[in-house]
Formats: structure tokens, sequence, C-alpha cells
């Protein structure tokens, strides 16, 4: 985006960049769909007669976290970003959790996830102290080893961080359980797929309350739950990894007992590959979704709409783990449409739900948005 280079991120641009550092990507059914005319993505090429509508948003919030892309996406447009802390959480916050939890704690700085663990799991297992650590986002994250603190106690010490200890100008956007476990074979720690975010509540009505006070049921795939603090989702069962969620998704897809509305997170996305810059594991990731693309079409029935977005980029090719400033990818399609058109570049993550209300009939979030329904109906 324009004003990546407030954010650190001039340059990223996830899909060309992972697409050129590997070589091309292998992208059939998106490709059909119009992904390669949002940006240049080696390997997907233009399509001239794409069979949905395609464009990119831009993000109006200040920020480039997960809730901050999802709240904005439903509605809540955030003009101040939430909390940061690139030297660590000041003492006062650390002295509110050693006092609340007894426990005392290890790290307090930004770190990769995946390194933080290696770099203190041992003393944190003789210690029984939690490894605490941030990034780039609005995060409190809480590392333990689930034998030496119980995944069910990780979550109360979360809750704790939630609601007594990051609040007032601390109130970062998500305390994140970070579960572990290990040595293996080869002496290394390993996070388990049983993190848990737990995010502020939106603190103004969303695109989800719209829908749910018009009787409209909500359901989230993998994370979106966690993200909204249940506000307007019934359920949202949680990924161990992209496909587990990909099958979620069908599944409620082909459930025929509610045409509700299905908000999907994939999280391999950025957990697995985009913070640990695995250029090749994010490229892989990309082919396998685009591998399942046509089951989700052929579970759609006619009428149905389709967005294909994403909260930020991630890009896994930069020196950066962090997310990243860019414009994200739209593609609309309603099933029945025969081709789509170009819709452009969005103002904000909010014409998404602006979309979502006006298929279902109900008013717009306070004009924060802009439906492009029309536009993809009528291709």
């Amino acid at each position: 985006m324009p004003d990546a280079g407030d954010y650190g991120d001039v340059g990223s641009n996830t899909l060309s960049n992972t697409a050129q550092a590997v070589g091309g990507l292998a992208l059939p059914n998106l490709g059909a769909m119009g992904l390669g005319n949002i940006t240049e993505i080696l390997g997907v090429a233009r399509n001239q007669e794409p069979r949905a509508s395609w464009g990119k948003n831009a993000e109006y919030s200040a920020g480039k976290d997960t809730t901050t892309g999802h709240w904005e996406m439903m509605g809540l447009q955030l003009t101040t970003a939430f909390p940061t802390y690139p030297d660590g959480f000041p003492a006062q916050v650390m002295d509110r959790f050693s006092e609340l939890t007894g426990l005392g704690w290890l790290g307090n700085y930004p770190a990769s996830g995946t390194v933080i663990i290696q770099d203190l799991g041992d003393e944190h297992v003789a210690t029984g102290k939690p490894i605490i650590y941030t990034s780039g986002d609005s995060v409190f994250q809480i590392a333990a080893h689930e034998d030496v603190i119980p995944v069910d106690e990780l979550y109360r010490l979360c809750a704790i961080a939630r609601e007594e200890v990051c609040v007032g100008d601390h109130a970062v956007g998500r305390i994140i359980a970070r579960p572990f476990v290990g040595p293996d074979e080869t002496g290394a720690y390993v996070r388990t797929h049983r993190r848990r975010d737990f995010a502020v509540a939106p603190f103004e009505p969303t695109v989800l309350d719209r829908l749910q006070e018009a009787g409209i049921t909500s359901y989230g795939i993998g994370k979106i739950g966690e993200i909204f603090a249940w506000r307007g989702i019934c359920e949202s069962p949680h990924s161990e990894n992209n496909m587990h969620g990909f099958d979620n998704l069908l599944k409620r897809i082909n459930d025929e007992s509610d045409n509700g509305f299905v908000f999907a997170n994939l999280v391999d996305f950025d957990m697995i590959w985009g913070h640990r810059n695995d250029v090749q594991g994010y490229a892989r990731g990309l082919e396998e979704v685009d591998a399942r693309i046509p089951e989700l079409l052929d579970a759609m029935i006619p009428g149905d709409l389709f967005i294909l977005t994403a909260d930020h980029g991630c890009d896994p090719t930069t020196q950066s783990t962090d997310h990243s400033r860019e414009f994200t990818p739209l593609i609309a399609y309603v099933k029945g449409v025969p081709r789509g058109v170009g819709l452009g570049t969005r103002e904000t993550f909010s014409d998404i739900g602006e979309t979502v209300l006006d298929f279902y009939g109900i008013p717009g979030v306070c004009g924060r948005g802009t439906s492009f329904l029309a536009e993809v109906c009528h291709a």
C-alpha cells in the first residue's frame, strides 16, 4: 500500500514475491477466477474472461494485524492502531501479570514464536515460568510446555491477561496461548495446534451483529469466533491446519439445514509459513488450496456468493517475519453468473461486509463500505 513505508513494509507483495521466489505458482483454479488480474503472479497469467470478479482491497484502518483486518471486513474501522511493544511490555504490565498469576515470567521481548521456545524452553521447563513475548503485531503471547503448564491452565492465564492485565492503554488486540511439547528427536521444542486467541471485544456493532439481528446465523471456521470474542458467531470449529479448516468449511456449506453466512480463516499461511519466512511452504499451501476450489464451487448452489480475500499481507520473502501492510486480493463469485468483471481498488475492507449485508437484503453498517454485489451479479 502507499503507506507501507510507515510500517516498514516497502516492497512487500506476498503473492508476487512468493511466486517469483519459487519460480512460479500453479494455481489454475484461482487463475480461472481472475487472481492473475489482481497483481503480477509468475505462473498465473492474466485472464481475459475470468469466471469470477476480481479486485483488491485497501485497508482504511490503522494497523496490519489480524483483529484489525477482520474487524474492518465486518464494518468496524480503527483510526488508532492497537498498541504494539517493540521493546517489550512495561514493568507495570509484567508486574501485574506476576501478581495475579504468582508465576513470574521469562522473555518479554519481540520474537519469533518458534525461536523463543528453543531459546527459553529449557529454562521454562526447569522453573515453570511462562514465556511471554510479542511481535510487530498487537499481541501478548504466552508460551508454555503442555507438561509444565497444562493447556487449560494456560488458557486461564491468558484469560487473566485479557481481563485484568492488558487493559486500558495496554489493551492489545489479542492475547494468544502458545502451547508446545518436546523436545523431539532433534532436540527441538514444537508448538501444538491447541493455540487459542483471546481477542478484545468489538466496541461497536459489526456486520455479524446486524446479521444476527436479522435472524441470519453466522458460522465461523478456525479462529473467527475468537477474533470477534464470539459476538454474532454461533460456532467456530478449531482448525488443526489449512486442509482441516477447508474440510470444516465444506462440511458447513454442505449442511442444508441453514442458509447462513460462513466466515472461514485458513491460518497456516500466517502462523506456519508467513511468520517463519517459509517460502516453499507458502507456495505449496497456495497450490493445495487452489486444488480444492472445485470442491467448494461444486458445494455451492445457484445464487450463492463466495468471496476470497485476506486480512493482511504476510510476505515470506522479506527479512521481516511480521504481517505486511499490503493491498489484499479480492475474488467474488455468484454461482450461475457466467463471467466476472474488474472491481477495481476498494477503499476499505468494509466493502466486503457491506456486500454480505446487501446479499441478505440488510441495511449497512453506518455506510462504512460500498457493496459490489450488483457488479458481481450483473457481470
